[in-house]
């Protein structure tokens, strides 16, 4: 739809509105501003995505400061996967809404595409959980946080996949940050814990008898109904719609806590299997003594079998990590371990985790408390971890700058522990409302709901400080 100015309601007059109201609705104003920083988002984003690639790899004493693929290696896997999660967690999804150069394009190409209606299959809930085990998964083999070749694969395939679907499907509409977004699973599960979000009155909204303002909201989210910051793409597009909609704080743990909220099974899936298995694992194998000693077993056994064709290192850069003048080449082996070790041992833990929400759910004896809801719990330490895991390529990066960080054990530590003990305070707060179990019960499902904290804090005490 045509987006119109903004009109203010007598009834609630601009000097009548709180501070974060106020930005919400001058954010709204500012779209030609924003469009142009959004032009300038996907200039840098390009030039150190595709430039890099076309440079021959860093000699010795290379740094960032001086050399092109090593500056953008740090842009994109030191500060701007670790920077998106945290604002993601701290003000919504305001990536997706302002920057975010995939969405912003698949938007424009959408305008003058051919505008067809949105398949049924293409709407399956699961597509952002395929691509996001996918990605991570090509990601590795091919060692993307490495190389630059590797990079403009993963994120300049993955660009030119958001723009071909937006020539296609939806008229001015984000489809593939809806529904196949490689992230977007990712960040509607920590959206969650956003204390900025936009907040809709619905009664507000159905009350006014005005025609009702136009506006267009890419995401395709049902403005009027939305409760959840999950699907919101914060572009204040929305904002001061019918005088309904506001830019306001609240509690981090509001809308886990709320039961009025979704919690929905692809979230508590994509939690679970994704952020704190898959990733883990794709965090964890480079320092696993697990990894090493089985692919070293399995290397001997085939030796001893006359079977070299696994130990040959032929396969293309595209497919496995392959650069002889660096000297780092993936053997078939490798790259079958590889893949073998990120899913087989992210579905192991992210099993190992849906223990404790399934134990406290039939404890609790209440409906609204499902396995979905005790699983959400489980997102700050979700969002711990998956800062801790990029912080760890940022960290080798910093080091390789002959940079000390004296200071990094201590903000592991902290970040783990915020993570787990506010996934246990939002356990506690949850068993509150558990109105059908004993205390008895309650205390054996809070029990319950221990063991992934416990399991999680393990394992990465273990790649910090004892691998």
């Amino acid at each position: 739809m045509t987006e119109v100015p903004l009109r203010f309601y007598p009834a609630n007059a601009p000097g009548q509105r709180g501070k974060l109201e106020r930005l919400g609705l001058f954010l709204r104003r500012q779209r030609p501003a924003l469009f142009a920083l959004q032009w300038g988002v996907v200039l840098c984003y390009g030039t150190l995505v595709v430039a890099p690639a076309f440079f021959p790899l860093p000699p010795g004493g290379a740094h960032i400061w001086d050399n092109l693929r090593l500056f953008s290696q740090f842009i994109f896997w030191g500060l701007w996967w670790p920077g998106v999660m945290l604002a993601t967690v701290g003000l919504g999804r305001v990536w997706c809404g302002f920057l975010c150069p995939e969405g912003f394009l698949s938007e424009l190409a959408s305008r003058h595409g051919r505008g067809k209606a949105v398949p049924g299959w293409l709407k399956w809930a699961g597509w952002p959980f395929v691509a996001f085990v996918a990605t991570t998964v090509y990601g590795q083999l091919t060692s993307v946080y490495e190389y630059a070749e590797a990079a403009l694969l993963v994120l300049g395939g993955s660009t030119l996949a958001a723009v071909l679907v937006g020539l296609i499907y939806g008229r001015g509409k984000r489809v593939w940050c809806r529904y196949l977004c490689p992230a977007s699973g990712v960040f509607a599960v920590l959206a969650k814990l956003s204390p900025l979000h936009y907040q809709v009155d619905r009664a507000t909204w159905e009350a006014r008898n005005e025609p009702p303002q136009t506006f267009n909201c890419p995401p395709l989210v049902d403005v009027r109904r939305m409760v959840s910051a999950s699907e919101c793409h914060a572009c204040a597009r929305c904002a001061g719609q019918r005088d309904a909609v506001k830019l306001t704080f609240r509690s981090p743990f509001a809308e886990i806590l709320n039961p009025h909220a979704p919690a929905r099974s692809r979230d508590a899936l994509t939690l679970l299997f994704g952020v704190l298995g898959i990733a883990t694992t794709a965090f964890q194998w480079t320092v696993s003594p697990w990894f090493l000693r089985l692919k070293m077993a399995l290397a001997t056994w085939l030796v001893e079998h006359d079977a070299y064709a696994l130990l040959n290192d032929n396969a293309p850069w595209w497919l496995l990590t392959h650069y002889p003048e660096a000297n780092d080449l993936f053997t078939w082996l490798d790259g079958l371990m590889v893949l073998a070790y990120l899913l087989g041992g992210g579905v192991l833990l992210g099993g190992l985790l849906l223990i404790g929400p399934t134990l406290a759910a039939r404890l609790s004896k209440t409906a609204t408390l499902s396995w979905q809801r005790f699983t959400l719990t489980l997102t700050p330490l979700a969002a711990a971890s998956v800062v801790l895991g990029l912080s760890m390529t940022t960290a080798t990066q910093l080091r390789g700058e002959h940079l000390a960080l004296p200071w990094l054990s201590f903000v592991r530590v902290a970040l783990l522990a915020v993570g787990a003990l506010s996934a246990l305070a939002l356990a506690l707060a949850l068993l509150r409302q558990a109105q059908g179990a004993t205390r008895l019960k309650k205390c054996a499902a809070f029990s319950a709901l221990c063991l992934p904290s416990a399991l999680m804090t393990g394992l990465w005490s273990l790649a910090f400080w004892v691998w």
